[in-house]
């Protein structure tokens, strides 16, 4: 396993994922600055006409130094803002370009054509297969306990299926909040992590400061998987479904037909607060250098106690 030279001089493994509403130009600079991937759909520059302000100014707050940013645009025929957001990507030539939904074969040529990397999630083997035969570098495996569209297959699983077909970059999604996980990841043959919920509740990210202290005081237990919000089955917390006067408990079936991305979609994300399993970890919203510095301590000891105790030849 070997990730594009692109991607070696990180200074911790991971890819900060590109969130509704939550990710913003802050949260990505702070996060690249820090030595991380950062990421923000490029639906959430609103309007339209607001992308190529917002890609400036991410480039005009990075130096040579820092991490690569990525932009992520939904493969989807609801999407009618694919075309524009992937032109003004090109201006801007963004380095990475994360695909969501449906196999990018198009897309890939476009981001191919300016010298940048398109990754793509995928739930699962016959997703991860498309999405190599559209000609992809990397695999996002969203597995089991992730924020947002997650999947249903234990990560375990899932890297040791898409390995057997893939030799390529892996990045990691599913409840990963801690330094010690990340290792995890790469452990069992991922390359980064992919991290997102951890990053709702910082200073930076857009969200607001209710959705933050949802974050911190939920667990596991407070976190639903339903399709019932956009037709595809993502992670919610449940008391932020109970304030909009819903039982979480008791949602009516999802109509998967009435899956919308366009531009003038109201998103559930803004009320309806997505998070992962791993909110149970989260107990402060600091900036994100801070929770950044952490997770790389955690990883540095993490790989010493490991080191440490191994047994000698």
């Amino acid at each position: 396993m070997s990730l594009p030279p692109l991607l070696q001089s990180l200074t911790l493994p991971v890819i900060g994922a590109p969130m509704f509403i939550v990710s913003n130009p802050d949260l990505v600079i702070a996060q690249c600055k820090n030595g991380i991937v950062g990421s923000f759909p490029a639906l959430n520059a609103r309007p339209k006409e607001e992308l190529d302000g917002w890609l400036a100014r991410i480039r005009a707050g990075l130096g040579p130094g820092d991490a690569p940013f990525a932009v992520n645009q939904i493969v989807h025929a609801s999407n009618d803002r694919l075309a524009h957001d992937l032109e003004v990507c090109g201006k801007h030539r963004v380095p990475i370009i994360i695909t969501s939904l449906r196999a990018p074969g198009e897309v890939v040529k476009a981001v191919h054509g300016w010298g940048g990397l398109v990754f793509h999630d995928v739930t699962n083997l016959r997703h991860a297969e498309k999405a190599l035969e559209a000609g992809v570098d990397g695999l996002i495996l969203v597995a089991a306990g992730a924020g947002g569209h997650a999947g249903t297959l234990s990560p375990f699983a899932l890297v040791a299926e898409v390995r057997r077909i893939w030799g390529g970059p892996i990045v990691l999604s599913g409840a990963i909040t801690r330094g010690q996980q990340i290792l995890a990841a790469q452990a069992m043959g991922a390359d980064l992590a992919y991290m997102g919920t951890r990053f709702i509740a910082t200073a930076e990210a857009n969200a607001a400061e209710g959705y933050k202290r949802m974050i911190t005081e939920c667990s596991a237990s407070d976190v639903i998987y339903t399709p019932f919000f956009t037709g595809v089955h993502g992670n919610y917390l449940k008391p932020s479904i109970a304030a909009q006067g819903l039982d979480p408990d008791n949602l009516p079936p999802a109509d998967k037909s009435k899956m919308s991305f366009g531009s003038s979609t109201v998103r559930a994300w803004r009320d309806i607060w997505g998070a992962g399993q791993g909110v149970g970890s989260i107990t402060d919203a600091p900036p994100a250098a801070e929770v950044i510095a952490r997770l790389k301590a955690e990883y540095a000891a993490a790989r010493h106690a490991l080191t440490a105790g191994a047994p000698h030849a």
